[in-house]
């Protein structure tokens, strides 16, 4: 990368125009006269311009890991999505739509509620036979492909779907769409969150069951603090368990006088993110 920088910075100047584009009227290159258009008009004419721009702003927006291979499978979606004929079918458009929820992480507000509202249009296009609109069949099958997505277990991923999902011939309106996608978004990180938590408890794929259960008990006494119905709370409202207080839970679970057995790696999943379906609203 600092390669690239110095190489950059090396280059000769811009034009005046500053884009390095033929400006508008201006003759072409090797005395042929004024071009019929330079080529700043002829991308936006072509639409390059928007495209382009759009596209970085994906990229801003998720800011992956790898931009290029990011860049690249936006293009090819792009391409083969323009290519369609007709509106393509349920499953091409469910894998669009989970590639749109998964582009920018839900605590980037404006970038997620952008991807999710693509995400919907692109679910509610309808076919010949088929009205416009995302039906309660497409809505719960991509919430099932955003759970399968992370380390949640399957138990907590049924439940969740069994509060927030809609009937399969109910029209869903954008707002519980989005509630959906972002509940399902959260649980993953919940999962993720107390999976490495519980890396810090024990070696191997057991812990002791006096410090789950105390850290288990801090974690639901962390999440009862949390108000409101964004599923976005509930996940601070775990973050601010500092060490201090899992310190000190432990610390009290280990004066206990009493044999310790252990507890599975799946087991204090299980419990955890069942703390964390609790305060999920169910969709009415």
């Amino acid at each position: 990368m600092a390669a690239y920088e110095k190489r950059r910075a090396a280059a000769a100047p811009l034009p005046a125009g500053g884009t390095g584009l033929p400006e508008p009227g201006r003759a072409a290159p090797g005395g042929g006269g004024p071009a019929e258009g330079s080529a700043a008009e002829f991308l936006l004419r072509a639409g390059v311009t928007a495209m382009v721009r759009e596209a970085l702003l994906k990229v801003l927006e998720a800011r992956p890991a790898e931009p290029v291979s990011f860049l690249a499978e936006y293009f090819e979606r792009l391409v083969l999505a323009e290519a369609a004929a007709e509106p393509p079918g349920p499953p091409q458009r469910l894998a669009r739509a989970l590639w749109y929820v998964c582009l920018a992480h839900h605590s980037h507000r404006t970038a997620f509620d952008s991807n999710a509202g693509a995400a919907y249009e692109v679910l509610g296009c309808g076919g010949r036979r088929r009205a416009a609109g995302v039906d309660g069949r497409l809505y719960s099958e991509l919430l099932r492909r955003i759970c399968q997505r992370g380390a949640a277990p399957a138990e907590a991923a049924a439940e969740l779907l069994r509060r927030v999902r809609c009937r399969d011939h109910e029209a869903v309106p954008f707002d519980v769409f989005r509630y959906g996608v972002l509940t399902c978004c959260v649980l993953l990180e919940f999962a993720a969150k107390a999976d490495a938590l519980f890396a810090v408890l024990g070696a191997g794929g057991s812990a002791d069951t006096r410090l789950c259960q105390a850290v288990l008990r801090a974690l639901e006494d962390a999440l009862g603090t949390g108000h409101g119905s964004r599923p976005g709370r509930y996940l601070e409202a775990g973050s601010r368990l500092g060490p201090d207080r899992l310190a000190l839970a432990m610390d009290q679970a280990l004066q206990e006088r009493k044999l310790g057995s252990s507890m599975s790696r799946e087991e204090f999943l299980r419990k955890a993110t069942a703390l964390f379906i609790a305060k999920v609203k169910p969709v009415e």
